[in-house]
């Protein structure tokens, strides 16, 4: 009797033991990351922007309803490929060279790409013991060094250039659809599949730590869509634009996909969502437009530069905020590393900040006293309301938007708490405000190095060895 005794004691205490372990175990589990990126999305498109509810894109929107939209959400180039490297690295693209776009694969040199130098998010949180993927568009270089999986991701299912087909895994032989290092010869809507791929990863890796990076290439053209999406907008005349908001509301489609697996495994408060535009909208070329914003993708003006920004983590980030604050998409990899619990080290130099402390009502300050950008000849700087640029139409030729080097000559003066369209310049009305602008921007300016390689540098085969220090103007 007081054998069985003691065994029921045992198997109670064993029984408690293990469920009190489990619980910990839960409570202990690290958050996993989920980073969308849209290509060439504007600024006016999605209803939670509130500029135009013709397309609806109720997935998208639902991030900012259950967390936060960042009214002046930036991102630090106004083309696919520097944004890419900056958020990667949570670094000014330019201190490492990577300030312009590699061209096809055709025409890249082998040297050309994200600088192995560089540590990337993936690199991060793989030694961290995260399960790294990424699914979609690379854009930083094709030749086997710049590849996702040398760059800290364990899996990847996408292509490395910078656009693809939607619907022909085979358009462009030398920028194939991979699996890995392998060729995907056939797929169904591009878009499509990488919502499934992403929504495996989450499957494949739901009770283990995770960072997923899905970067679409919608809404970039080409313009193709299948019936499905077309369908929906019957009623749009413009066949460009009817292609394009079947583009977007595919893309809303894939990312309702993504959300509800994290629902299905009961993952959503345990995951840091993030989404954001890489650069602005090219409304001549695809129609994605950018609300009151002047300007295009590809210019300093804020339609290249400010983009549609939501991060959403239930239970940590307050719901249904928007936040005015000015951030930037550098800023996405020092928020991830606090959410895990990777502390950040000074030698790392990061521009980005942890957005959490921000975001959860612990700082009440502005995270960036001001944000940089340089594009070949164009350049901006925003400190508070105000910000100077330079663009075509404002002292950058049009022919020539990204050749050349920047100049503080003839810079141009905004106030954008007054003038969000920009069209007032006031440089010569607040001289000493222009001159304190100009003087932070020379002086972050000088930190940084020339590009590695001029804009379409593949088209001409060039690509400097190494980049040296920017001149001051």
């Amino acid at each position: 009797m007081k054998s069985v005794f003691q065994w029921l004691v045992w198997s109670a205490l064993t029984f408690f033991a293990g469920g009190a372990a489990s619980v910990s175990s839960a409570a202990e589990r690290r958050p996993n990351v989920l980073i969308i990126v849209a290509d060439d999305l504007g600024y006016g498109e999605l209803g939670s922007q509130g500029f135009t509810a013709e397309i609806p894109t109720p997935h998208l929107d639902s991030i900012a309803l259950n967390g936060v939209r960042f009214s002046s959400g930036y991102v630090s180039g106004p083309y696919c490929s520097p944004t890419r490297a900056g958020l990667l690295t949570g670094r000014y693209q330019q201190r490492f060279g990577h300030e312009l776009n590699p061209s096809t694969a055709q025409r890249t040199p082998p040297n050309v790409g994200l600088p192995v130098s560089e540590t990337t998010l993936g690199d991060r949180f793989k030694a961290a013991g995260y399960k790294t993927g990424w699914i979609g568009k690379s854009h930083l270089g094709y030749a086997p060094q710049f590849r996702p999986l040398k760059r800290g991701f364990d899996e990847f299912f996408g292509f490395l250039g910078g656009m693809h087909d939607f619907l022909d895994a085979d358009a462009d032989p030398a920028n194939p659809i991979l699996r890995g290092t392998e060729r995907i010869t056939s797929i169904d809507y591009l878009t499509d599949a990488l919502g499934r791929e992403a929504s495996a990863f989450i499957d494949k890796h739901k009770a283990s730590p995770w960072l997923c990076y899905l970067a679409f290439n919608a809404v970039h053209a080409p313009l193709q869509a299948t019936e499905k999406y077309l369908d929906r907008f019957a009623h749009i005349a413009d066949p460009k634009r009817r292609a394009y908001a079947a583009l977007q509301s595919a893309m809303d489609d894939a990312v309702g996909v993504v959300l509800a697996k994290l629902r299905e495994h009961g993952l959503e408060r345990d995951t840091l969502v993030v989404f954001f535009s890489d650069n602005g909208g090219p409304t001549p070329s695809t129609t994605s437009g950018n609300g009151p914003l002047r300007g295009f993708k590809s210019q300093t003006w804020e339609g290249g530069i400010r983009v549609p920004f939501m991060m959403q983590w239930p239970g940590t980030i307050p719901a249904g905020k928007v936040d005015d604050r000015p951030v930037i998409q550098l800023d996405v990899l020092p928020t991830a590393l606090a959410a895990a619990g990777i502390k950040a080290k000074p030698e790392w130099k990061l521009d980005g900040v942890n957005l959490l402390p921000f975001l959860t009502g612990k700082n009440s300050a502005a995270p960036h006293d001001v944000l940089y950008w340089r594009f070949g000849p164009q350049l901006a700087l925003r400190m508070g309301d105000w910000k100077i640029l330079k663009a075509p139409g404002a002292g950058v030729s049009a022919d020539n938007p990204r050749g050349g080097q920047a100049s503080t000559v003839g810079v141009h003066l905004y106030n954008l708490r007054q003038d969000l369209g920009e069209k007032v310049d006031l440089a010569a009305t607040h001289p000493e405000k222009l001159r304190e602008l100009v003087a932070a921007w020379e002086q972050i300016n000088r930190e940084m190095i020339d590009p590695l390689w001029r804009d379409g540098a593949a088209e001409r085969g060039t690509a400097n060895k190494a980049g040296k220090k920017a001149s001051p103007e």
